[in-house]
């Protein structure tokens, strides 16, 4: 019996028939072998959010940002809290709500940890070439003016995750997330389709009316969590049993050209973003109804572009698929399997990057060289980390990858 039917109460052992089998969407991993179509889509997320950090470049022009409504952001919430919800489930289910909240709030703060340690070398990366090649834009540009004019109070407002730096944005709103899924795990044991529904009231509400989480020193948090928990919420709801559910759905030719549709539709208007002489074709009423696209609040229109995605990678991309163990996407696999460490390393190396372009060359050869070469340093120290786990740390042998499938939800 799997997690997913003790969560749907599908089989229970002695009371009830197990249901005929049907075809999964996505099936959870047995204990010990990983979801490798997670790892690769979370480590494309890792090299996509890196290379949207950098300056506009030849291969900025291959991120999925540019030809629909949705990016890399959504790819990494939705991974997210599908890999959190099979890791901390299965730690309710054997061990009770409080060891499970226990360990959720131990990772809530070594998430919480990592954060901080990122804003203090991510401050003294930019303090430190703002200084040393006298160029006080790289401090306005970076947004931490209000921390050079006011330290003692933007380090605390910086603690409270209300202070942060430009591209330190993701991290914050996972802390969050994580903070509620003890109680989203709760309410899923027992009624999965409810707590969605929830998640899609709140999610309303917040749209209604105007409701945020507040910046310092004024404004607000770039991803509001109060609209990007559906997302959350939704791929907690596909790791216990809603794939399961859907598959049906999901293998239907309907659903398949409705997905193609949205998905061409989406690349027409992105299209008018950078061929203004297409515009005209666009209907007036339907561009006042659409436009903001906003992502700070999750508009419906990214969510949905998302949604179509999915249900086109699920549909030709089998958990079974040769493909998935070929070297040419081992480096893919390596960074999702340690996407915390990775994340960090390439806020890091995104400024880096953005200093050497202005400072020595903007070229497109450099672009190209400073992309390939952040990806490359990526890969290699994902490899250094599966490394170090696997030889160097002794007691890892004993670390099933029952938490595996989760490095920014359980560590891995």
């Amino acid at each position: 019996m799997t997690i997913a039917d003790q969560v749907t109460g599908s089989t229970i052992a002695g009371t009830a028939k197990p249901a005929e089998p049907r075809a999964a969407a996505i099936t959870l991993p047995a204990i010990g072998e990983r979801e490798l179509r997670l790892d690769l889509f979370r480590g494309l997320a890792l090299w996509l959010i890196f290379i949207d950090h950098l300056p506009t470049s030849l291969l900025t022009w291959f991120t999925i940002r540019n030809y629909g409504f949705s990016d890399a952001t959504e790819i990494f919430i939705f991974i997210s809290g599908y890999t959190a919800a099979f890791v901390y489930c299965r730690a309710m289910l054997e061990g009770g709500v409080v060891i499970a909240t226990a360990r959720i709030l131990r990772r809530v703060w070594q998430i919480y940890v990592a954060h901080v340690f990122l804003f203090t070398i991510f401050l003294a990366e930019i303090s430190y070439v703002a200084t040393r090649f006298e160029n006080p834009l790289y401090t306005e540009e970076m947004g931490i003016m209000d921390f050079l004019k006011q330290p003692d109070v933007t380090i605390v407002q910086a603690l409270l995750l209300r202070f942060r730096p430009v591209n330190m944005d993701v991290l914050p709103l996972y802390i969050v997330l994580m903070l509620a899924l003890p109680v989203i795990l709760w309410s899923m044991r027992w009624k999965p389709d409810v707590t969605l529904g929830l998640s899609v009231v709140l999610y309303a509400v917040t749209w209604e009316y105007d409701l945020y989480f507040s910046a310092y020193p004024n404004g607000f948090w770039a991803f509001n969590p109060l609209a990007w928990q559906l997302l959350f919420v939704f791929g907690a709801w596909c790791a216990l049993g809603g794939a399961r559910r859907m598959s049906r759905i999901l293998a239907s030719p309907v659903t398949m050209w409705i997905s193609i549709a949205y998905i061409v539709a989406a690349f027409y208007v992105t299209l008018t973003w950078y061929l203004p002489q297409l515009s005209h074709l666009m209907p007036k009423r339907l561009e006042q109804w659409m436009y903001p696209i906003d992502k700070t609040d999750l508009d419906v229109l990214r969510f949905t572009h998302f949604l179509a995605l999915a249900a086109l990678t699920v549909r030709f991309l089998p958990r079974d698929w040769p493909g998935l163990k070929s070297q040419w996407l081992r480096p893919l696999i390596l960074c999702g399997q340690h996407s915390l460490e990775i994340f960090c390393l390439g806020v890091f190396l995104a400024f880096a990057g953005h200093f050497i372009l202005a400072e020595v060359s903007g070229g497109a050869a450099m672009h190209a060289l400073i992309s390939l070469s952040g990806i490359l340093i990526m890969w290699g120290v994902a490899w250094v980390i599966s490394w170090y786990k696997r030889v160097a740390d002794k007691s890892g042998a004993k670390t099933k990858n029952a938490v595996g499938n989760a490095d920014l939800a359980g560590g891995g």
